[in-house]
């Protein structure tokens, strides 16, 4: 009986959280979001194909609440940064792809009206720029992404080790 009292007056009343995160982040926010208190509660796919929401429950009568919250508003604006810097990475790369995907369209273009025009040397001298036009891109793309990767991934690094002095900060004050 004295049991069935104790389970009685432990009761815990909890705050909920759901946050739609984007693939490929789902690990820090899993890893990093325990720290301030809260636990994974269950996953559900999102409305979009690029997201997953993750849903967070925790304490409500929590140690230290308004530090923990601060933190994760910390730890929140640095992962969005890491999102930012992630997308930056294929930006540049897909302009310039498709800037020299467009010019070998324009020249095949080109090249087609020199063809019904039945000048064949002109379609042949128009049809070669139309080709690498076509065939380039890809390997620009690939190689200002890679170029763009080099750059970005020191940044990218501090701004994880940011993340996790946040997630220990907050990790010391709920073991307080």
């Amino acid at each position: 009986m004295n049991e069935s009292l104790n389970n009685k007056n432990s009761f815990t009343s909890y705050e909920y959280k759901d946050i739609n995160i984007r693939r490929g982040m789902e690990r820090l926010y899993a890893d990093g979001y325990p720290s301030f208190g809260w636990t994974l509660d269950a996953t559900e796919p999102s409305l979009s194909l690029t997201n997953i929401c993750f849903k967070f429950k925790r304490n409500r009568r929590i140690q230290n609440k308004a530090e923990l919250t601060r933190l994760q508003q910390e730890f929140e604006g640095k992962a969005h940064e890491i999102e930012k810097l992630e997308e930056s990475k294929a930006i540049a790369p897909s302009v310039i792809a498709y800037g020299l995907g467009i010019v070998g369209a324009a020249f095949t273009a080109g090249s087609i009206l020199a063809f019904l025009s039945h000048s064949t040397v002109l379609c042949i001298i128009l049809a070669i720029p139309a080709l690498i036009g076509w065939i380039v891109p890809y390997f620009a793309f690939n190689k200002v992404k890679q170029n763009k990767e080099e750059k970005m991934a020191p940044i990218i690094d501090r701004q994880y080790d940011a993340i996790y002095e946040v997630c220990e900060q907050a990790n010391r004050l709920l073991a307080s």
